[in-house]
């Protein structure tokens, strides 16, 4: 057991905030579970803290989770940390690198400008263009710019008018800036590559259940292993490298045409490795933490 003093960003409760919390305990003695809607800034003192723990005291803090849903207030709650890191706290990862990947036309607009395999995509405000683009695709899917596990999301198809209609209503839901993505049809299933660090950790499925249009298993999808093709590996290493995350899945489906991208995760899933691979994830992230708390301390003594 080594001295260093940790804490996890994440969820109370959550089966993964709770098993890296505990994984934490077991390599760095000390368990911290931190909701970032229970921190706060004193820019007097230049504290960022709970009511017990000073996060600015730490050695490390790795983020699993910033809030149970995605939406703006997640990018408010993440600047916290930022104060932490410039005062010497390693944060994993970078709350910038994690801030460029909550909002899903951010990622989207990086992972085109770096020319990797998309489905075809329109981002607009404008609701005509929206309309135009559904109507090209076919089959469409609107997606809310702040949403995990297809929360939120809408498959659009018929006449002009009925499209309208559907995306005039996801408007006026609060989607102001619309997000319109072509319908792929997925070979029963869609797949998470997982990063640690530079390392590549293992791919999984996540397969449908007939009756959902999407493979999540809040719809009755199942994880399952999965023996991804070396493209695959290749063309996820890449949109993982774009953004550095210490940990990470990317969501990608492998298709005739090669694989296409969905998009980066921000905290990446422990669920899919556990259930389909049975790999330890909290185990591997605390030993991963542990050797980049060394390598950084090694860092300042020289």
């Amino acid at each position: 057991m080594t001295p260093y003093r940790t804490a996890v960003v994440g969820v109370p409760g959550s089966w993964s905030s709770e098993a890296l919390a505990d994984a934490f305990a077991a390599r760095f003695g000390e368990r911290h579970v931190v909701d970032l809607s229970k921190v706060a800034l004193d820019t007097e003192d230049g504290r960022v803290h709970t009511d017990q723990l000073d996060l600015t005291t730490l050695d490390a803090i790795f983020i699993k989770k910033a809030g149970p849903h995605y939406g703006p207030d997640l990018l408010d709650r993440l600047e916290l940390l930022r104060v932490a890191e410039a005062k010497g706290v390693l944060v994993m990862s970078s709350p910038e690198r994690v801030l460029r990947l909550l909002d899903r036309a951010a990622c989207t607009i990086s992972l085109a400008a770096a020319g990797l395999p998309l489905p075809p995509t329109r981002i607009t405000e404008s609701l005509e263009l929206a309309v135009d683009a559904a109507v090209e695709f076919g089959e469409a899917v609107l997606k809310p710019l702040y949403s995990t596990k297809a929360r939120g999301m809408e498959v659009v198809s018929g006449s002009r008018a009925e499209i309208r209609s559907r995306i005039v209503a996801f408007q006026e839901a609060g989607n102001s800036v619309l997000y319109v993505q072509k319908k792929i049809d997925l070979p029963d299933r869609d797949l998470g590559v997982v990063f640690l660090g530079d390392s590549y950790l293992g791919t999984y499925a996540r397969v449908g259940h007939e009756s959902s249009w999407n493979t999540t298993i809040a719809a009755g999808g199942r994880y399952e292993a999965h023996d991804p093709t070396d493209a695959t590996v290749a063309v996820s290493r890449r949109a993982r490298d774009l953004f550095g995350l210490e940990f990470t899945s990317v969501d990608v489906v492998e298709t005739t045409r090669g694989p296409i991208l969905f998009e980066v995760s921000a905290f990446g899933g422990f669920r899919g490795l556990h259930d389909g691979l049975g790999i330890d994830a909290p185990a591997r992230v605390a030993a991963h933490v542990e050797e980049r708390i060394r390598s950084a301390k090694v860092g300042v003594g020289r």
